[in-house]
């Protein structure tokens, strides 16, 4: 892994600071997702980030094998995040659904393992597990009973690095503050675009020596199932497209370029292979500060993934400021 292109995570592991982003929306074929990984790996991504609950976890791993067995990359080169679902946060449900992934995507091992969301569900195969009137069932889990049980994963050698998604920044002093702590979460990956630019969290996170990883950096795809239809969309910006035509790039590359600087790992997701690749370049290019400057006034805190499903959950993590 070319090292000015990865950060040194707090447990001395390197993640590259580009990852593709593999989550399928609704309606498109789950074939799409191994596609665009093994586009993705020759193009020269190193980092994949994927989750139980995409359902797509044989596709990208069959790809990741393939393209293991072709040469083009080796597996000690690559950077595979997976995510704990809802539904296994009981501690003794932890390991077998780290097991669970592995056997789908036939690996020994991930780079990552990170709990998904911080929302306790009712355990079960059901990944929304609703009552009769269509209540998603909740589960009263302490976050800190299943961190502990991810802290096993690792030194069980199934995970590298272990980390947490969509927390704010109390559940976070949770987790840091838990006596008998063994690892420290190495990630926070949370929403993060120029609409959301999540700063306040971002310093926080530094001060821990805890990385913020970017999804939805390019604005939302519309997936109706967990996204407003009316949200703007970040690309069609006009200031983002004017910063983009002044360097000659593409919106998305700027985007992706602004959270770079910033000191975040970004993820990008598109099943389009000349998107792919633009969306890697941008490695050759730097914003200048006033540039930097006029992006961070584009936010608004506009969240797209807002999970209000779990508003009532004694866990929402939006309630704080962040």
């Amino acid at each position: 892994m070319a090292l000015n292109r990865c950060v040194k995570l707090n447990d001395g592991h390197l993640m590259p600071v580009l990852g593709l982003g593999t989550l399928v929306s609704e309606g498109v074929p789950k074939s799409k997702a191994g596609e665009a990984t093994r586009v993705a790996i020759e193009v020269g991504y190193r980092h994949i980030d994927a989750a139980y609950v995409y359902e797509n976890e044989e596709e990208v791993g069959s790809a990741l094998r393939e393209k293991i067995a072709d040469g083009t990359v080796k597996r000690e080169e690559l950077f595979y995040t997976t995510k704990l679902w809802a539904t296994f946060f009981r501690p003794e449900l932890v390991r077998p659904a780290l097991e669970r992934s592995l056997k789908k995507l036939r690996l020994d091992y991930v780079d990552l393992f990170i709990i998904h969301v911080p929302i306790t569900m009712k355990p079960g195969e059901e990944l929304l597990p609703k009552d009769a009137s269509g209540k998603v069932i909740f589960d009263t889990v302490d976050l800190r009973d299943t961190w502990a049980a991810l802290e096993k994963c690792k030194d069980a050698g199934l995970t590298k690095s272990i980390g947490v998604s969509n927390f704010n920044h109390k559940q976070l002093e949770m987790i840091l503050n838990k006596p008998g702590l063994k690892y420290k979460p190495v990630c926070n990956q949370v929403e993060c675009h120029p609409y959301l630019n999540q700063s306040k969290l971002l310093e926080f996170c530094k001060s821990k020596d805890i990385v913020l990883v970017a999804y939805s950096a390019l604005g939302s795809q519309r997936n109706s199932k967990w996204v407003e239809e009316s949200n703007p969309y970040l690309l069609e910006d006009p200031v983002l497209n004017a910063i983009a035509k002044k360097h000659n790039r593409s919106p998305a590359q700027v985007a992706l370029r602004y959270q770079l600087q910033r000191g975040v790992v970004v993820l990008a997701k598109s099943f389009n292979e000349q998107r792919i690749k633009e969306n890697f370049q941008v490695f050759d290019f730097e914003l200048p500060s006033e540039d930097m400057k006029t992006i961070d006034g584009l936010n608004q805190n506009l969240r797209y993934f807002k999970l209000l499903f779990a508003v009532d959950h004694p866990y929402y993590p939006y309630s704080e400021e962040y």
